[in-house]
């Protein structure tokens, strides 16, 4: 766990999670939480934990090539829809909502916090689109299958920011160098992309149809790889569950060897030692 704090910053040592120090003693050092384990008990499951540890890591490749292989075949969608987006209209379109919405000045400092709203999960697609709606009553929904809303975004993004509005940036958590939402609190705007697996389901104050500034030729091509897109993505979420599944099984093994209250008590005698540099 390094830190900046003035002080010896620590690098917690549990099971395989190590972060090394990058200036061991001087600045940074371990933290051993192995010495809470009951080594020989522990040692005697050996067999149990090379199983359950080898079924997680097969699952976990299998998902990685599966949500790999979707984004490639979605991707070839995007590019092809690319070459047919009318962007003029939509520079217009958002030059019109951000004339609108965007009027004077902010209190903050054009301060860019990025947040991922959400991802895919073992339990499926999840989005905290209530987290949106308690910070902005107005959402503009950006239905768009394509991905052509990330420009337009990042233009609004920078128009807010220079009016010294604070902003609440969410980029994809597939091309994290996009934007997908834009929160702008102090405004109670929000601006969030829709599509198929990332459905805004309230009720928005405008919804701006990107899909219908598009035109490709083939849409049945299209639609056959959706289907296949939606096919491999469900393959990687089977193969999370079961990586979930094998690494519960794997802290069960180990659980009942574990000293948690010496860990929790280690815990807050380092959170102790870091909160007292920040005095």
């Amino acid at each position: 766990m390094p830190s900046n704090t003035r002080g010896d910053a620590v690098s917690l040592c549990y099971t395989a999670h190590v972060v090394e120090p990058k200036y061991p003693a001087a600045v940074d050092r371990y933290v051993d939480l192995g010495r809470f384990y009951d080594l020989p008990a522990a040692k005697a499951q050996a067999g149990e934990v090379k199983r359950h540890t080898h079924d997680y890591q097969d699952a976990y490749g299998r998902a990685y090539r599966c949500l790999k292989a979707a984004r490639q075949v979605e991707l070839d969608t995007v590019a092809e829809a690319s070459r047919v987006f009318d962007r003029q209209r939509a520079v217009r379109r958002f030059s019109g909502i951000m004339a609108r919405e965007l009027r004077g000045r902010g209190s903050g400092t054009g301060k860019i916090t990025r947040r991922f709203l959400g991802s895919l999960t073992y339990r499926g697609p999840v989005w905290r689109f209530d987290s949106v709606e308690a910070l902005c009553p107005k959402v503009y929904e950006l239905e768009d299958s394509y991905e052509q809303a990330g420009a337009l975004l990042a233009a609004l993004c920078g128009e807010a920011t220079r009016r010294d509005y604070d902003v609440t940036a969410c980029p994809s958590t597939e091309e994290p160098g996009q934007l997908e939402h834009l929160l702008i609190p102090e405004l109670g705007v929000a601006f969030v992309t829709s599509r198929p697996g990332m459905a805004y389901p309230g009720k928005p104050y405008r919804r701006v149809r990107l899909d219908a500034l598009s035109h490709p030729e083939n849409k049945a091509r299209l639609r056959f790889r959706a289907r296949m897109t939606g096919v491999l993505r469900e393959e990687g979420i089977a193969a999370l569950q079961e990586a979930k599944a094998a690494h519960d099984l794997l802290e069960g093994v180990y659980n009942p060897y574990v000293d948690f209250e010496g860990v929790r008590a280690q815990a807050a005698l380092e959170a102790g030692r870091l909160l007292s540099w920040m005095k």
